[in-house]
């Protein structure tokens, strides 16, 4: 279903190449995509904001299910249908590219990549790491191909934008041999996001991101944290999965290691039970009922406890890691909200940075008040560091991503950035 931003105009770059950038991201049981035309801004702009046009966007859904569509063959054969009855068909010759999210890239995958078997090989190998999203990941790779083989296509990975976390950072304090051998260490997630927020950042200050060093808060239905030394990403909150970390909708963060053991000999918990409890049944739902921080902030106003519980340890939790990331840092020029409950809960900003002055954070209650969809400051005049409200874009950095790539690749150019 489209969300009925269709436009047909546009869809080359100077000098006529085809500048149009299908985006998709292929779940478990939904196909989300978006058609993105890079012909008015250029590869390196910061967002939509600076000239690209999205043309369409929408979402095939349950599939497998009853009422749906039967395999990511049939969802995607469904999304050229759409673009194909609005103008914008997949067969178009102002196609430049298709870009695929993929969620992790473990240490092979460091930048945007070519598809090629080579690559796919690749991802299906680390399919033990990401087991619900790599495997679907796959899925619609391989039928995008089969449906255009003459485009390029692009995977753009959760997991690039940390892989420049130094070995202090991203070893956990195991046995180095099992670490090495099964891939336990820390990757991070949500990286187009916070790749996309910090350029963005930087642009609201002004200055180049070379300059900035930002704590990036990702806060949705996921949240990660993510501290940026110059643009670089020197630690990241999500671990070896994207379990680890803040306090979440319904994934716990961090935890006792010890815990999952204790509830497996007193509780009799399994492997599957003791996944399904950290990653559907904890964080603020397993706190107080509901995942949804508007929902606890009515209940909150009428005094319920379990309300207040769980917005209080989502808080705290938020507060720790902006004081480690500060430290890891040594000089925070701004710390920036962005996603969901980021973007629009003033309650969440207010008490995540109240009593952080000493830090040089300080929040105007005034600008932290307004409602406003795009980017603005939220910090006090004299604050020496800027809080900042920046909407996250993940499906545009996908697409700048990809089109750089395919451009690049079309034109001679560097190709696909792999760590062996």
């Amino acid at each position: 279903m489209s969300d009925g931003t269709d436009r047909a105009d546009g869809g080359t770059a100077a000098g006529g190449e085809p500048s149009r950038v299908l985006v998709l991201n292929s779940g478990s049981s939904s196909v989300k995509y978006q058609l993105i035309d890079m012909a008015a801004g250029t590869a390196d702009d910061a967002g939509p904001e600076s000239g690209g046009r999205r043309l369409t966007a929408g979402a095939v859904e349950r599939i497998g299910e009853p009422g749906g569509v039967p395999g990511h063959a049939e969802a995607l054969e469904e999304v050229a249908r759409e673009l194909a009855g609005r103008g914008l068909g997949l067969d178009s010759p102002e196609l430049a590219a298709v870009g695929h999210r993929v969620v992790h890239g473990g240490t092979r995958f460091t930048g945007p990549v070519l598809v090629t078997d080579e690559v796919l090989a690749g991802i299906e190998a680390l399919v033990p790491l990401a087991p619900l999203h790599n495997p679907a990941n796959l899925a619609g790779i391989r039928v995008a191909r089969r449906l255009r083989p003459d485009l390029p296509q692009v995977a753009v990975f959760d997991t690039a934008f940390h892989a420049t976390i130094p070995e202090a950072a991203a070893r956990y304090a195991i046995d180095t041999a099992v670490a090495d051998r099964y891939g336990v260490r820390r990757y991070g997630f949500h990286g187009t996001s916070h790749s996309y927020v910090s350029r963005a950042t930087a642009r609201l200050l002004g200055r180049d991101p070379s300059e900035v060093n930002m704590i990036v808060l990702h806060l949705g239905n996921g949240a990660s944290a993510s501290a940026l030394r110059g643009g670089v990403c020197v630690d990241t909150s999500m671990g070896m999965t994207p379990l680890e970390g803040l306090v979440m909708g319904t994934r716990s963060g961090d935890i006792d290691p010890a815990v999952p053991l204790h509830l497996a000999r007193v509780a009799g918990m399994g492997t599957e039970d003791l996944d399904t409890l950290l990653n559907k049944r904890s964080g603020l739902l397993g706190l107080c009922g509901d995942n949804d921080m508007r929902e606890i902030g009515r209940r909150m106003s009428e005094g319920d406890e379990a309300a207040q519980l769980a917005f209080d340890v989502y808080v705290h939790r938020l507060r720790r890691y902006v004081g480690a990331f500060s430290a890891v840092l040594g000089r925070v020029d701004a710390v920036v909200f962005t996603a969901g409950v980021g973007e629009n809960s003033a309650a969440v900003r207010a008490a995540a940075t109240a009593g952080l002055e000493q830090l040089g954070i300080e929040l105007d209650t005034v600008r932290n008040a307004v409602r406003a969809s795009g980017s603005r400051l939220v910090s006090a005049p004299g604050s020496r560091v800027a809080v900042a409200v920046v909407p996250t874009d993940e499906e545009w950095e996908i697409a700048r991503e990809t089109f750089r790539l395919a451009r690049g690749t079309a034109g001679g150019g560097p190709g696909p950035e792999v760590r062996a």
